[in-house]
């Protein structure tokens, strides 16, 4: 019988794409916090209508990183045979 490979991490995968989704994310945070905040008071929809708008973006904004991220791990495979 065959011994199964082992997997070790790859620390310098891990931290570069954890290093670029941490610099993103602000970034696609911050877009959508203060986008939400801009169109709700250019549409007149007050607190509660900024409120949900900045957190429809927020989600939007997770499904970006989540996306981000699997995509990078493709590229930066986060273990390797060794």
């Amino acid at each position: 019988m065959s011994k199964p490979a082992s997997r070790r991490i790859a620390w310098s995968n891990v931290t570069t794409v954890l290093g670029a989704a941490l610099l993103i994310g602000a970034e696609v945070f911050g877009a959508a916090f203060a986008g939400g905040w801009a169109v709700a008071n250019l549409l007149g929809l007050g607190d509660y209508g900024a409120w949900g708008l900045q957190g429809l973006l927020m989600l939007a904004g997770v499904a970006v990183m989540v996306q981000f991220v699997r995509s990078a791990a493709k590229v930066e495979p986060f273990t390797t045979r060794g």
